[in-house]
C-alpha cells in the first residue's frame, strides 16, 4: 500500500511548511511523495520547497471552477474569502479542508497522511507504521469531541450534526467521538466511498455538498463514515493517540519549555505541532527540532 503525504499550507505558514519539509526528509521514510496544496497566488512563494519526492499543486488542479478567492472586503491585505454561488463564503481553513478531499480522491496512493504545515517530525518514522497489514491507522478517541478547548465544543458539536446530515445517518444526530488530528492517515478508497455516499445522499456533487454550509470537519465527516457507514473493521484499526503532540493555546514557548514539551512525547508519538497563533518563533522549533 503507497502512503502520500500531504500538506494543505499557505503563505502566512510558509516558514512553517519550510520545517515541515525538512522535518520530514529528515525523518520520515517509505512515503512515495508529499505534496503540498496551496492557492494558485501562493505557488511562486511555495515552489522552492519543490524537491525528487515533493509537489507543489494549485487549487485549481483541485477545486471546481466554480469556488475562487478574492480579498477579504474586512481585512483585503492580510486574509482572502472564497466565493461560490453554491454556498455561503469560505475562510482559508474551510478550503484547506476541501484541496485534502480532493487531492485523496485523485492520488493514485492507497493512504494518505495529512500533516498540518505547523507539524514538525522530531523522531524516525516509516509510514508502513500506519498499517497493519490491509488495516490503516485511524484516530478514534471517544468523549473526546467534548473534552476539548470550551470554545471550541459548540463546533464539535456542529460538525457532528453536519457529518451525520451529509452522510445521511438519522441517528444518532451527534456524536461524541474525537477523529480530529493533525497528523492523520485516511484510505483513499474510503474517502471515494465517502463521497460516493455524500452525492447520493444529497444529490449533489461532493465538493457542491461540502461547500455549501461552513460547518465543515472533514475528519469528522471521515470518521463518522468510517464507524457508522462503511462498518469495515479489516480497513481501520483504531488507535487513541496521535502520532503529534501539538500545543494549542498559550504563550509562545520558550526553547527550555519546548525542549521539555519535546521530552514528554510518549514512544507513539513522533512529531510535535505548535499552533501559529501562539506566535512561537519558528527559529525556536528549528533548533529544538535540531534542523538548524
Amino acid at each position: 500500500m503507497r502512503t502520500a503525504i500531504v500538506t494543505a499550507s499557505y503563505r502566512g505558514d510558509f516558514e512553517r511548511c519550510r520545517l515541515l519539509c525538512e522535518s520530514i526528509d529528515r525523518h520520515v521514510s517509505g512515503h512515495s511523495r508529499h505534496l503540498i496544496l496551496v492557492e494558485e497566488r501562493d505557488l511562486p512563494l511555495f515552489a522552492p520547497l519543490r524537491g525528487p519526492k515533493r509537489e507543489v499543486i494549485g487549487e485549481r488542479a483541485l477545486l471546481p471552477f466554480w469556488l475562487r478567492a478574492f480579498p477579504d472586503p474586512v481585512r483585503p491585505l492580510r486574509r482572502r474569502v472564497w466565493l461560490s454561488p453554491l454556498g455561503p463564503p469560505l475562510r482559508g481553513w474551510h478550503v484547506q479542508q476541501l484541496r485534502r478531499i480532493a487531492a485523496a480522491l485523485q492520488m493514485p496512493e492507497e493512504v494518505m497522511l495529512s500533516c498540518d504545515s505547523d507539524t514538525v517530525f522530531v523522531k524516525p518514522f516509516d509510514v508502513a507504521r500506519l498499517r497493519t497489514g490491509a488495516a490503516v491507522r485511524f484516530h478514534r478517541v471517544p468523549g473526546e469531541a467534548h473534552d476539548v478547548i470550551p470554545a471550541f465544543a459548540e463546533d464539535h458539536r456542529r460538525w457532528s450534526r453536519r457529518a451525520g446530515a451529509l452522510l445521511g445517518i438519522k441517528a444518532p444526530v451527534e456524536t461524541d467521538i474525537g477523529y480530529i488530528a493533525t497528523c492523520i492517515a485516511w484510505r483513499t478508497d474510503t474517502v471515494r466511498a465517502m463521497a460516493a455516499r455524500i452525492e447520493k445522499t444529497t444529490g449533489r456533487s461532493v465538493m457542491a455538498a461540502l461547500a455549501g454550509d461552513r460547518a465543515l470537519s472533514e475528519c469528522t465527516i471521515y470518521g463518522r463514515f468510517v464507524d457508522e457507514v462503511e462498518k469495515a473493521p479489516a480497513h481501520h484499526r483504531a488507535v487513541s493517540r496521535s502520532l503529534c503532540r501539538v500545543y494549542w493555546e498559550g504563550e509562545a514557548m520558550t526553547e527550555e519549555a519546548l525542549r521539555r514539551f519535546v521530552e514528554a512525547l510518549d514512544p507513539q508519538e513522533v512529531a510535535i505541532g505548535v499552533q501559529s497563533f501562539t506566535d512561537t518563533d519558528p527559529a525556536v522549533i528549528r533548533r529544538v527540532a535540531e534542523l538548524a
